[in-house]
């Protein structure tokens, strides 16, 4: 049966020997001539995505389809994929021409046919008169469309790139994305490219796949993810933004930053706590008049802090006169100490669900007040025996500002790792991931790296206890 889809990904794991998750049930299809760029951090499992379709990894678990026909455990050379890595895997001891050509002698095409395709590969990529050169004496560009041509002369339907322009200085990317934008349009084949680099992503793609931890995040149009992230790793992670916590009074309307903001966002419901993006270049900034001040209803007022040039812009750092810092960019530069007002339009403000409320954890009443959660005893301020028998499994909350970070990891109950930091505006969110892989968030103003070691300490007063068959009510 004939698929609309040339790729498709469909509830795919991949678990390691050592019980690590590089994929958890990721799904996407990629339509035919598409370019589609899979986005992500260092580890987020984005090449291990692109080496099961290619073959080199079999999923532990889902399917892969080619054109609908499954390939889940078709080896690597039966695919019609090929593959561009990283450091491009040229062969040293041959020519331009014999590297390009390797695949074809493989095959056994005969010489006249494969000089023709050869020559139409290299004019492709910019390379035709560079058949006899050593691909030593060739720059990081050159060798880049070298690996290119080899890849593309034998006409797969499906050409995957490894972060292949990791190598080359800035300038160069920055050429080598064009030129890659423009063989796609020639070439006509699908494109699915992978990197760490957010400009390259939005440059080259028809649609971008933003992945964490080796789940998919949002998949949507350069635009969309830009201008219309689904959550806050999203938002961060795309571009400079402002992520503040806010309430949703009811549609259309938006608190944050302690005032009330119109903005265009609806279906929320009434007075919920919800994330809002709005980006550096969204705010209209201008000083502040103190004898015509009436003249501009301002939003916000506060003080540049800092100015930095860009090159194009400046961006600058206001903490507004309630507390909050906000990143602003514009083309007239506004300098530290100078008294400054901000504006933003409704439809510029992107209202987000919240992912969660507060830490959520599965719990074991025990006795003398204590419930067991996160492999640990905790000992509570509440009389457990009032409401609950021993042994029955309970749901535990503790809100994030209750969670205690200590420096010396030995001094908390539990140790952990910080793995992600998000500022939003006058204090930080973290996530902290225990030595037994349970993820705690934690809303501070202390600053911490990621990597950070640390101990994790929550006083009894703070864990709350609630019956597993009831969804908002304590017991």
């Amino acid at each position: 049966m004939k698929s609309d889809y040339i790729i498709e990904v469909n509830h795919v794991f991949k678990q390691f020997e050592d019980g690590q998750y590089a994929l958890r049930d990721v799904n996407l299809k990629v339509k035919k001539g598409e370019f589609v760029t899979i986005l992500g951090p260092s580890g987020c499992g984005k090449t291990t995505l692109l080496r099961c379709i290619a073959g080199f990894q079999v999923a532990s678990e889902g399917d892969i389809l080619l054109n609908g026909e499954d390939m889940t455990s078709l080896p690597a050379n039966k695919r019609p994929v090929n593959t561009v890595f990283q450091k491009y895997a040229l062969f040293p001891h041959l020519n331009v021409f014999d590297n390009v050509a390797f695949g074809l002698k493989l095959r056994g095409v005969e010489r006249t046919e494969m000089d023709k395709r050869v020559r139409k590969a290299l004019k492709m990529v910019s390379m035709s008169d560079y058949e006899y050169r050593d691909v030593d004496s060739l720059s990081g560009g050159q060798q880049q469309r070298v690996a290119i041509a080899r890849a593309i002369i034998n006409e797969p339907e499906v050409l995957l790139l490894d972060e292949p322009l990791s190598a080359l200085d800035r300038k160069m990317r920055a050429d080598m994305q064009l030129e890659l934008r423009e063989m796609h349009k020639k070439l006509g084949i699908t494109f699915i490219y992978v990197t760490h680099d957010q400009e390259e992503a939005l440059t080259l793609s028809d649609r971008v796949v933003i992945m964490r931890e080796g789940k998919i995040q949002q998949i949507g149009t350069p635009t969309d993810v830009y201008n219309e992230p689904q959550n806050c790793f999203v938002a961060n992670f795309i571009g400079e933004s402002n992520i503040l916590d806010a309430i949703m009074k009811h549609d259309e309307l938006v608190h944050f930053c302690d005032r009330d903001f119109d903005c265009v966002d609806k279906g929320f419901g009434e007075d919920t706590e919800v994330d809002i993006v709005v980006r550096p270049e969204d705010w209209y900034i201008g000083v502040i008049d103190t004898q015509n001040d009436s003249k501009t209803p301002w939003q916000l007022t506060g003080e540049v802090q800092t100015c930095i040039f860009k090159g194009v812009h400046y961006e600058m750092t206001v903490l507004t006169e309630n507390g909050y810092e906000l990143v602003v960019q514009d083309y007239k530069q506004f300098l530290p100490g100078v008294k400054v007002g901000l504006l933003v339009k409704p439809e510029d403000i992107q209202v987000m669900k919240k992912e969660r409320l507060c830490n959520t954890f599965e719990g074991t009443v025990l006795a003398d007040n204590q419930v067991e959660m996160l492999e640990e005893k905790w000992d509570i301020a509440e009389r457990t025996a009032d409401r609950f028998e021993t042994g029955e499994q309970v749901r535990v909350e503790v809100d994030f500002n209750h969670i205690n970070l200590q420096d010396d990891e030995e001094d908390g109950t539990l140790s952990g790792e910080v793995r992600f930091i998000l500022y939003k505006g006058d204090h930080y969110h973290l996530t902290v991931r225990t030595d037994d892989g349970d993820d705690i968030y934690v809303d501070t103003n202390d600053i911490w790296d990621v990597g950070d070691r640390v101990g994790i300490k929550i006083a009894p007063s703070w864990i709350r206890l609630y019956k597993t068959n009831t969804d908002n009510q304590p017991a």
